[in-house]
């Protein structure tokens, strides 16, 4: 496609879960979904969504309700988690499983045809419904082909967003990169769907490409940005050597299975505790020097009928998990701040809405609950689509904002390039500096290697955006851990 869009038609930027559900919600508005994937199925390979393994959060059974669900969220959250805003989430969590299997999304079931709901850290009830151990990849293979039937929406892959426009506080183009040549679209409804920041960091389980793109378009048009210092670190990525680690989901803790060290001997009494608290026993192990691993040796050879996607990949390195223990790492996994947004996905900015892993909606607080954040993502494609339908007039901006904020050192106008800073070198910055451990000394020193780069660099914006939110935030909450903080925040919901 070589033309833009009609002006005002709904762009949304992102073709993972959120933004192709944020899509097929639209209907039968006509829409655009941009994302820089040569096409909706290299989208789904490329995107987190794509590699989610676990499932999503939904108060199913009986003996279960979406009040439990939203204190387990809100537990895990150690404080700073929205109340009404968990109260929200929780109770859709029905009706995004129903959404979804409309879509044609295949969980699994026990044998009475109910879902068969499983078990992850910080969940006192059984309420996670799977897709195996490939519950990301399920979805989008439903949404993708959702959408290719759905005459409302049109796809632009292989373009990049350069930039978006706003006049007044209200959004009223966006300029596109294909190829050698840039295009600007004229609209007043945009939807960032971009994912997270975990491809900052020398060791992630997100796609490479996940740095935060619409945290940094959103900032350089003015928009309010938050907690982003809080990012949540997954306990068990595949110990290897690359940048992207293969993710063992929390699934397989949730099915008994241990984390021990190369002795045998448990790191910490409770597998199943949030995975703040499980990610830093893993990460304090290492720094000792203790490989930490899996027991699935332990499973009696039922390992892989439970788990066969990621039993197939430990395969293809040379590891049986039916024989041997799984070696993991901690490695940069889901972002709680982003682009603050409200109760309908509006940002500050009018005419701007985020959903998915790029907003802050106030859910997560310090510390994701296991598989919220396809709940979350599922709800609010929902809502945000229903709120851009609703609109008669020009989008207006989100009210009621309580979160500090931190303001991009440059000005909206500047390009965007990524060739004065090295990638591998920010990675490492990062990791050293943001990792589960922080301190003021060595985030200072990051901030003052970002400042200047952050001028010209997204990449680095983020991350300075991410380093200031680590130093501002002087007490221990969550994931965010400073250890020169003698305020350690300890949080029950009960």
């Amino acid at each position: 496609m070589d033309f833009p869009p009609p002006p005002q038609q709904p762009i949304i930027i992102g073709a993972g879960i959120a933004g192709l559900l944020t899509a097929l919600h639209l209907a039968p508005l006509p829409c655009h979904v941009i994302t820089m994937a040569d096409s909706l199925d290299q989208a789904g390979h490329d995107s987190a969504s794509g590699l989610a393994q676990g499932g999503i959060a939904a108060a199913l059974d009986a003996n279960d309700s979406p009040t439990a669900h939203a204190r387990d969220t809100i537990a895990a959250g150690a404080g700073l988690t929205d109340p009404e805003v968990a109260a929200q989430v929780t109770a859709a969590a029905t009706e995004v499983i129903e959404t979804l299997q409309h879509f044609g999304a295949r969980f699994d079931k026990a044998s009475n045809g109910a879902l068969r709901l499983g078990l992850e850290g910080g969940h006192r009830a059984r309420r996670i419904v799977h897709a195996a151990d490939h519950t990301g990849a399920e979805i989008m293979r439903a949404l993708t082909a959702a959408v290719r039937r759905a005459p409302h929406i049109t796809v632009w892959p292989s373009t990049r967003v350069a930039g978006l426009e706003q006049t007044a506080g209200h959004i009223t183009a966006l300029s596109v990169q294909r190829g050698n040549s840039r295009t600007r679209f004229a609209t007043n409804r945009v939807v960032l769907a971009t994912g997270g920041i975990g491809g900052l960091f020398k060791y992630t389980t997100n796609p490479p490409t996940a740095r935060g793109h619409g945290i940094a378009l959103a900032a350089r048009a003015g928009a309010r940005i938050a907690d982003l210092e809080l990012l949540q670190f997954h306990p068990t990525a595949l110990a290897l050597d690359n940048q992207q680690l293969p993710l063992i989901s929390e699934a397989v803790r949730g099915e008994g299975v241990a984390l021990v060290d190369g002795q045998g001997t448990p790191i910490l009494d409770d597998a199943l505790a949030t995975r703040d608290i499980v990610a830093r026993a893993v990460w304090r192990a290492g720094t000792c020097g203790r490989d930490v691993f899996l027991a699935t040796d332990e499973c009696g050879g039922s390992f892989s009928r439970r788990f066969p996607t990621i039993a197939a990949r430990c395969r293809r390195l040379g590891i049986d998990p039916d024989l041997q223990p799984i070696p993991v790492r901690v490695a940069a996994h889901y972002a709680m701040g982003g682009v603050v947004v409200d109760e309908c996905g509006r940002s500050s900015l009018g005419g701007l809405w985020a959903v998915g892993e790029v907003a802050r909606t106030g859910l997560h607080g310090a510390n994701r609950l296991a598989s919220n954040s396809l709940l979350e993502a599922g709800a609010y494609a929902r809502w945000v689509a229903n709120d851009i339908k609703s609109l008669t007039t020009e989008p207006g901006n989100a009210r009621g904002w309580k979160v500090e904020v931190f303001p991009p050192p440059a000005p909206p106008q500047l390009a965007h390039t990524h060739s004065h800073v090295s990638l591998t070198a920010l990675r490492l910055l990062m990791w050293q500096a943001l990792g589960l451990e922080r301190d003021e000394v060595t985030l200072r020193s990051a901030i003052g290697r970002l400042e200047p780069l952050a001028i010209t660099s997204d990449d680095a914006l983020v991350a300075l955006l991410m380093a200031r939110g680590a130093l501002a935030r002087e007490e221990s909450i969550g994931a965010h851990w400073r250890r020169d903080s003698r305020k350690h925040v300890e949080w029950s919901a009960s």
